[in-house]
């Protein structure tokens, strides 16, 4: 059987609620656990820069070491899971993400977080074709739109767990305990993955005996696979501006204690969360995806501005700051839709690999440039060069609409 039967067969027949929500709430844990590494290196920015004496150029750096890798192996995990099949990597991803925690718990110095860098985003690389990949398989039809908001919210919910999870013990003990704490979390979900497994199972795509690599490769020559790259690349650089230093920002521009400014970053993230789901009805409910999107990100790039000014004052910055995390998290789910529109039939995991690796390289990108800024002091103009990516991001979603409406 193909995926392109399994596919078929579930938008055919009724499919019992249990089992799709089953699958969704797995692949959900999945991709929290994903998320919540993103943030395992910048929490601990402010601690690191008196541990070991780093500067702001060279913390970025570490998020940029995290996501060129996790993006290069996203692009490649992308093929692995249509041969495979996605189970595998994901308790592969799993199990390198413990090893990172446990490499952080031990970290001496700048180059000791260089490697956990390295393993967190080998660790990260393949959970979104892993997911896209079961959630395209064994979700039917109907409940499709559901599940890719179940999925972004559970990606949110991993991010806003982040902050209170490893400032909290590493308040009531220390940085190394809190990463270690983290090592033993990673443990207890791949040991609640194994004993589910079964609900897991992807089937690989069968290639005929004469296809050859180019054929392999014919995705890559589709214009809107690269829109959608685009889109991811331009709109990340904005969450990797509030993820890696919303904080430190919010400490420099209105003096805010690290508690108070790490409360922000978990508000941006519960809105994130809660517009994700809003987004989900959204989605199920709309033809032109990408018109969504377009907006969404609109809105988000204009309170991204305004929280850039000021103009609002301290408290009323941080509430515009967490509202942005809610128009972004809304256009989340159709922005799955869009990229599914998009993917050719038996190539999911390729797509996905290629298409999320843009993710990875917005990720990697804008803490290398806005790093510099930091370092200069220019906190204001962080926040309006993380507003001007995502407003660029409206035209690719367009873009993607052009070439995908019929």
């Amino acid at each position: 059987m193909t995926s392109a039967t399994i596919a078929s067969t579930s938008a055919a027949t009724a499919v019992p609620l249990q089992q799709d929500a089953g699958i969704i709430a797995l692949v959900g844990l999945a991709h929290a656990s994903s998320h919540f590494s993103h943030l395992l290196l910048p929490l601990m920015f402010p601690v690191f820069l008196k541990e070991f004496g780093l500067s702001f150029s060279e913390l970025g750096l570490l998020m940029t070491v995290f996501f060129t890798v996790s993006g290069s192996g996203q692009a490649l995990a992308g093929f692995v899971v249509d041969r495979i099949g996605a189970r595998p990597l994901l308790f592969a991803s799993i199990s390198l993400l413990l090893l990172a925690c446990l490499a952080a718990s031990c970290a001496s110095g700048y180059l000791g977080l260089v490697g956990v860098a390295a393993l967190l985003g080998l660790g990260n690389a393949a959970f979104h074709p892993v997911d896209f990949t079961i959630l395209n398989q064994r979700i039917s039809a109907p409940r499709l739109g559901y599940a890719f908001s179940a999925h972004g919210l559970t990606g949110n919910l991993g991010w806003a767990a982040a902050p209170v999870f490893l400032v909290g013990i590493s308040s009531l003990t220390s940085w190394r305990w809190a990463y270690a704490a983290a090592a033993l979390l990673y443990a207890l979900i791949a040991l609640l993955l194994l004993l589910q497994r079964d609900k897991l199972l992807t089937k690989v795509v069968l290639r005929h005996p004469q296809a050859t690599a180019g054929q392999d490769m014919a995705f890559m020559k589709l214009p809107v696979v690269w829109w959608c790259f685009s889109f991811f690349l331009l709109s990340t650089m904005t969450l990797a501006v509030v993820q890696s230093f919303s904080i430190s920002i919010l400490k420099a521009l209105h003096g805010v204690s690290l508690e108070t400014a790490t409360l922000t970053l978990t508000a941006y993230m519960l809105c994130g969360a809660v517009g994700v789901l809003v987004g989900g009805f959204v989605a199920a409910h709309t033809r032109h995806s990408e018109r969504v999107v377009a907006l969404c990100m609109s809105l988000g790039a204009l309170f991204l501005a305004l929280s850039a000014t000021g103009v609002f004052g301290v408290t009323g910055t941080m509430v515009v700051l967490a509202a942005t995390g809610l128009a972004i998290g809304i256009g989340g789910p159709s922005r799955d839709m869009m990229i599914k529109k998009a993917t050719p039939r038996g190539a999911t995991g390729r797509v996905y690999g290629l298409v999320y690796s843009g993710l990875d390289v917005g990720f990697a990108l804008a803490p290398l440039l806005f790093g510099a800024f930091m370092d200069r002091g220019w906190y204001a103009a962080v926040l309006l060069g993380a507003a001007a990516a995502l407003a660029l991001s409206v035209f690719a979603a367009l873009g993607v609409g052009r070439r995908t409406s019929h």
